[in-house]
């Protein structure tokens, strides 16, 4: 009697292991095609893959954090937002500077050899050399650019003229006078200094005085050269001490109880920025005199 052995169990057992094994066989190819197209639909798709039975979610790469950089931009320095550009008003009545007619008669004091001077009381042009009266007073004036962070501008020439202080303009209302009238060049701190009379209020405007802005003293001439054509506003309160307290203002005081700065046909349409810059500071005293100072701003 033989023994008995896993392999020598007859035919009929080893067709029946054959025919399991070629079912286990393609079973595993079958296995393992699905396995592949599976991989490959998670690859194209971005999904999750399946290895083995454990479901893999894939983990993103992370993305760095950026910190915003803080802005270098410095903040503006108060000069940099203390001026605007003051508007541009009416030349008056009569400039005097070659663009208008008195009578007939053009003048045009900018063209004068003696014109340039920093005190501007007495009369220079003709047989006269009269001085007109009234409340002294210094007023310096400072030219900047207002594109330029409020940067002085060196070299300008500055025309400024007023009435005088019964509200009359010298070679118009006074043809033989040419006082109050003066031109100034500015220095390296882009000022000018005149020394003047307090102006007159005359019926019908706010108490004023005129000016002009040139590039240069070489263009100072024929008045249509000028970057600015402009006007100052006096300070409510002075005006009311000169006019109530200083000799030869008798007119100004009814004249000035008329007026108002909102109802002025110059400086009536303004902003607050624009009339506080057009107003000068004012020191002083009847007796003594005053010292003013005033922002002029250019867009150059």
């Amino acid at each position: 009697m033989h023994d008995l052995h896993d392999h020598d169990l007859g035919l009929a057992h080893d067709l029946k292991a054959l025919d399991a094994l070629a079912s286990r066989r393609r079973a595993l190819r079958w296995f393992a095609g699905a396995g592949a197209v599976g991989l490959l639909s998670s690859c194209d798709s971005g999904t999750t893959a399946s290895t083995g039975g454990t479901v893999v979610t894939p983990t993103p790469t992370p993305t760095p954090t950026v910190t915003p950089t803080p802005s270098t931009t410095p903040t503006p320095s108060p000069t940099a937002t203390g001026c605007i550009a003051d508007p541009a008003e009416t030349g008056g009545p009569y400039p005097a500077d070659g663009t208008n007619t008195s009578s007939g008669t053009t003048s045009n004091v900018l063209t004068a050899s003696n014109v340039v001077r920093s005190d501007i009381r007495s009369s220079f042009v003709g047989s006269s050399t009269a001085t007109a009266p009234g409340v002294q007073l210094t007023i310096t004036l400072t030219v900047v650019n207002v594109n330029a962070a409020c940067a002085p501008l060196a070299g300008y020439a500055v025309y400024l003229w007023h009435c005088d202080r019964a509200g009359k303009y010298s070679l118009y209302d006074l043809p033989a006078e040419s006082y109050l009238r003066g031109v100034g060049v500015t220095d390296s701190n882009g000022q000018v200094i005149f020394t003047t009379i307090f102006p007159g209020c005359y019926a019908g405007r706010w108490p004023h005085m005129h000016f002009e802005v040139f590039s240069s003293l070489a263009t100072a001439t024929g008045g249509r050269y000028a970057v600015l054509t402009s006007q100052l506003a006096m300070p409510s309160a002075t005006c009311t001490q000169v006019y109530n307290n200083a000799t030869g203002y008798t007119a100004s005081i009814s004249n000035f109880s008329g007026v108002s700065l909102s109802g002025d046909n110059v400086f009536g349409d303004n902003s607050s920025a624009q009339i506080a810059q057009q107003t000068p500071t004012m020191s002083g005293s009847v007796a003594a005199g005053y010292t003013a100072s005033a922002l002029i701003g250019i867009a150059r």
